[in-house]
């Protein structure tokens, strides 16, 4: 088989599996709730000792105040990722906040929060 149709072939099969996974539903990001932030936390980090959960209004990310410390949950399409809040810089932006990780593996998350959620997330991700 000529390497150019082998190339098409494989360039269309994943263009049409992308496809058929987003008219499926599966690309739209995660709602949380109290329990799912829990729940995903949990899963992220088992042997936290969560004491609350605070979430945004549009349900896409969560802070996690843990005995361990403070900690952002936030979705990532279908899943969830959960980072604690050691050594990052937050930066207001028009729609809500940007959370820059001092790490390769999650540089940054843009939180969409209103002008009361922005003040209220600001005081909670506070370091101590």
């Amino acid at each position: 088989m000529p390497l150019e149709l082998l190339l098409a072939l494989v360039v269309i099969g994943i263009a049409g599996i992308a496809l058929l996974l987003h008219l499926m539903g599966r690309s739209d990001q995660t709602y949380l709730t109290t329990e799912d932030a829990r729940a995903q936390w949990h899963r992220h980090f088992p042997d936290d000792d969560i004491i609350d959960v605070t979430l945004t209004q549009d349900a896409h990310a969560a802070v996690v105040r843990t005995r361990e410390g403070t900690g952002l949950l936030w979705s990532f399409g279908a899943d969830t990722v959960g980072r604690h809040l050691i050594d990052f810089d937050m930066i207001e932006t028009e729609h809500g906040l940007q959370v820059m990780f001092h790490d390769y593996a999650s540089p940054k998350v843009t939180l969409h929060l209103t002008e009361f959620e922005r003040a209220h997330f600001q005081t909670l991700m506070r370091p101590l």
